[in-house]
């Protein structure tokens, strides 16, 4: 479904582990982006009704997590420390067409929201295998479920407002584009992407 051309390397989960009170921090700050990029497309596009009535509750559900991800840091007894640059989202975000017809940018920065979705979707996933703590699995099964419907929110969405084979074929390309950044960024477990 979530059409990743490369997997996570395995050993991710290892090292992330080794450091949760990161992967904790830089997730907090994923799920407050992930809200603030909802918001700015409704900002952006306040005319596109269906985009308004998906995402409008993806900004709470995300903002939620935020506040989910804060209760699990201060259960373990830790604060929410830094941002950090997330460098994956931002070399996605490079990939992104600049003019052109506005319909074929918003499907773009949409597609681009997918992808992140799908890798955090599938990082979510192998820490709710691979994690030692029993709660923090649960936790990451749950987010893992939310992060999956969001990548299909954001897909539908390209779809409509261009058309389906369009959008199939720029997802191909950033999904190939996607697996080239995964392969060149250094494996982090103190980062989720």
């Amino acid at each position: 479904m979530l059409g990743l051309k490369l997997p996570t390397d395995p050993r991710w989960v290892d090292i992330a582990e080794k450091s949760i009170a990161d992967i904790l921090t830089d997730h907090a700050f994923c799920e407050q982006k992930a809200a603030s990029s909802c918001i700015s497309l409704i900002v952006a596009f306040p005319e596109r009704e269906k985009l308004v009535e998906v995402l409008t509750p993806v900004v709470s559900e995300e903002w939620g997590h935020f506040r989910m991800v804060l209760r699990e840091l201060k259960k373990r007894g830790l604060k929410l420390g830094s941002k950090r640059r997330d460098e994956y989202v931002y070399q996605l975000a490079q990939l992104e067409r600049k003019g052109g017809h506005i319909d074929r940018q918003l499907m773009d920065k949409l597609l681009i929201n997918a992808l992140i979705e799908a890798r955090s979707c599938e990082r979510f996933r192998m820490l709710s295998l691979g994690l030692a703590d029993e709660d923090l699995r649960q936790f990451y099964h749950e987010l893992m479920i939310s992060e999956a419907n969001h990548y299909v929110n954001f897909v539908d969405l390209a779809k409509t407002y261009m058309p389906e084979e369009v959008v199939k074929a720029r997802l191909d390309e950033l999904l190939a584009a996607e697996a080239e950044i995964i392969q060149n960024l250094a494996i982090r477990g103190d980062r989720m992407h």
